[in-house]
Formats: C-alpha cells, sequence, structure tokens
C-alpha cells in the first residue's frame, strides 16, 4: 500500500526553568539554535526570550521554542531523543507543546513566511480553540512609541471573553518581539481585536501601527490548536477545571 501523506506540523513550546539555571539559559539562546541545521525534518525553528508585561521585563526562567517540521514524526523524534533539548526537559520545572496547523499567515519572519505551506489532512472545521502570533521588527526610532502603547492593551487582553492564555516572546529586547496567545475560539479572538471591547484599544493600536510605521518587518498567523501536552504555571490552560 502506499504511504499515507504526511502534513507539516507546527509547534510552540514554553519552556519554565528552574530559577538555578538561569544563567544557564540564557547561553543557550546562542547554543541551541547553531543545532537547529543539522535536525531531520526541522524546516524552521526559533528559541525565544520571554518577559513579563508581554516581553516588557525580561523573564530569565521562561523561554519558548517555535518551530515548523516536516512531519509529526520528525517533532516527536526532537523532543524524544534530540541532546541539546533533554538538557533543557532535565532544567525545566514544566513544559507545555501546542500542535498546531496555520489557518491563515501573512508577512514575514527573517524574509520568509515559515507557516505558508499546505496541508494534506485539514483537522475538523469545528469552532474550537484558536492560537494567534504575531511577530515584528520594531523600527528603533520607534521603539519608545510602541512600548508606550503596547503593555496596556496586553494586559487588557488577559480578561478578554474566550482568553485562555498568552505570552510575550522576543529574539533580541525591545526590538525584535512576538506575541502568542490561546483563544477558546476564533469568533471570541476576533470580537476582542476587531470589536469595540476594551474601549476600542486594540483598533487604536493596530491603526498606529500602520501610521506611525513601527515595524521593519511583521507577521501575523491563526492558527488551528490540534492539541496541547504539558503544564505551563501550573496546569494545561486548555484542560483547566473552570473550562470544563
Amino acid at each position: 500500500m502506499p504511504a499515507t501523506p504526511t502534513s507539516p506540523l507546527t509547534t510552540l513550546t514554553i519552556i519554565s526553568l528552574h530559577p538555578a539555571h538561569r544563567r544557564w539559559g540564557l547561553a543557550q539562546m546562542g547554543v541551541l539554535p547553531r543545532q537547529f541545521g543539522q535536525v531531520p525534518g526541522l524546516r524552521f525553528a526559533k528559541l525565544l526570550g520571554s518577559g513579563f508585561d508581554f516581553g516588557l521585563r525580561p523573564n530569565l526562567c521562561r523561554y519558548g521554542l517555535m518551530a515548523v517540521w516536516d512531519s509529526e514524526a520528525a517533532a516527536q523524534a526532537f523532543f524524544s531523543g534530540h541532546t541539546g533539548w533533554q538538557q533543557f526537559r532535565q532544567r525545566s520545572t514544566e513544559l507545555w507543546t501546542a500542535y498546531l496547523q496555520p489557518l491563515q499567515a501573512h508577512g514575514a519572519w527573517d524574509g520568509q513566511n515559515p507557516f505558508a505551506y499546505e496541508v494534506t489532512e485539514v483537522a475538523e472545521a469545528a469552532d474550537g480553540p484558536v492560537a494567534v502570533l504575531t511577530r515584528a521588527s520594531i523600527r528603533p526610532l520607534r521603539a519608545w512609541s510602541f512600548w508606550r502603547a503596547v503593555p496596556p492593551v496586553s494586559r487588557a487582553v488577559t480578561s478578554a471573553a474566550g482568553y485562555v492564555g498568552g505570552i510575550g516572546l522576543g529574539e533580541l529586547p525591545f526590538i525584535r518581539q512576538a506575541t502568542f496567545s490561546v483563544w477558546e475560539s476564533a469568533a471570541l479572538m476576533r470580537q476582542y481585536a476587531y470589536g469595540a471591547g476594551h474601549d476600542g484599544r486594540h483598533k487604536d493600536v493596530v491603526r498606529r501601527t500602520r501610521q506611525e510605521k513601527w515595524y521593519s518587518e511583521e507577521l501575523f498567523a491563526r492558527f488551528r490548536v490540534l492539541r496541547t501536552d504539558g503544564t505551563w504555571d501550573g496546569y494545561n490552560p486548555l484542560l483547566r477545571p473552570e473550562r470544563a
């Protein structure tokens, strides 16, 4: 019988390091990425730092790994056997991984759109949880304006209907930033992003992004959450009791 075709897969892992390994974790920002080119089936990967207030204040105990794989088998081989990754596992108090299927992606990340791939097996189209990634290179001369405007909006999102969880991630402090958030449904995510809630603050920031030309490069991607495993701040956000 012919082999069953497999689709590429995107994953986002939130890594919570033990505080005793903060200096080690910071050093890995320059170590682990050099190994990515030798990982079979790995199309794209970024090891990202994180911060409180969606990135404003560094959090040296928390990192993110965003990756695109040729297949789920390639992802699982890395997570279960790669030496550098096992060192993270041994030094972490928690790991949480979301397995994602792109629904929409536009823009660029280092000159490419890593999520613009076709899938051979489309997940059920039911109105289940979705994840949103926004990533931007902030123009240095616009950084002050950006960081004055964004943190209040980022804090407000935590009280939005349908918000499950989120984190600020980044490659370089203050100027190469990303946010990742999970929502109960696409409808509730759109209600926050494009509706009139929260005094229109989110829409105002989007308008200023264009008018003031904050970004030299940006990418927006929306994903269907296929499944998640592990814990993040003590529980799996999609499985916590109040959501049952």
